[in-house]
């Protein structure tokens, strides 16, 4: 097929889609940075797209709180065409990183809502403050395209909301045995721990989780911000390897579609 092209939504307040942009187009696909309001004015361009992005940031000042803005934004005006990319018999592709990841959760485009809300959400870390650290994540792919071959990847989180929480603990249960939660807090040697390894006190260690199909992944670590080796800030310590890690994720979307 076409050299996969990728939509990567902004908002007032985005500030890692040139970072998106630039890591499709170094694994062979193309991105595309469009405006919520463009989106908003002509929804059927979405159909030109096989991967839409929400990228991280602080959209809309983070008003009312992380990614909610852009959420009622998306299910206001945008939930049609949002359902309909995802449900494309196509098989198409959605991903949200961190401030993308809260939108997309917001506006149950990985977990239902029910008549009371939200059944997951992401609020305030544990810790109180804001998190910037480096951090190391498991992956069980599952049928998530994104990571198939990924076993465990070191990758930068910055986020002051990356709790992500269940309504009831059976919600994250049934999660985890439906195999949705393809992404957990670990540390060097794969175990699980409290803080530093899991930074903000999400249940279960989740960093990150998929929606039914497998096809639609929010995480909140940033695959974006280690596209290039010397962008580790240790790489001068344990060696230069061939690329980031984070750069994996993309490189998985891109050939999802050159096989089919």
């Amino acid at each position: 097929m076409a050299t996969p092209h990728a939509l990567i939504l902004r908002a007032p307040g985005t500030n890692c889609d040139h970072e998106v942009q630039t890591a499709f187009e170094m694994v062979g696909g193309r991105g595309t940075r469009l405006h919520l309001n463009a989106l908003r004015e002509n929804p059927k361009q979405l159909r030109d797209y096989q991967i839409l992005v929400l990228p991280g940031g602080f959209s809309y000042g983070d008003d009312i709180g992380a990614g909610k803005v852009q959420a009622l934004f998306m299910q206001h005006f945008l939930s049609d065409a949002l359902r309909a990319f995802r449900d494309d018999t196509n098989e198409k592709l959605i991903l949200g990183i961190c401030n993308g990841f809260q939108a997309m959760l917001k506006a149950g485009l990985l977990v239902p809502h029910d008549e009371d809300g939200p059944l997951a959400t992401l609020t305030n870390n544990d810790s109180g403050h804001y998190e910037d650290r480096w951090v190391h994540l498991q992956a069980t792919p599952g049928k998530c395209p994104f990571l198939k071959g990924v076993r465990q990847i070191h990758v930068p989180i910055g986020h002051g909301e990356g709790k992500f929480i269940t309504r009831k603990n059976w919600i994250a249960e049934g999660l985890a045995q439906a195999g949705q939660v393809v992404l957990r807090y670990v540390d060097a040697d794969g175990k699980r721990g409290g803080f530093p390894v899991n930074p903000n006190g999400s249940q279960d260690d989740i960093a990150g989780i998929c929606d039914v199909t497998g096809r639609a992944l929010g995480l909140m670590p940033h695959p974006d911000r280690h596209l290039f080796p010397t962008q580790h800030p240790q790489w001068t310590r344990h060696g230069l390897k061939p690329e980031g890690d984070g750069l994996q994720v993309f490189r998985n979307a891109v050939e999802f579609f050159k096989k089919t």
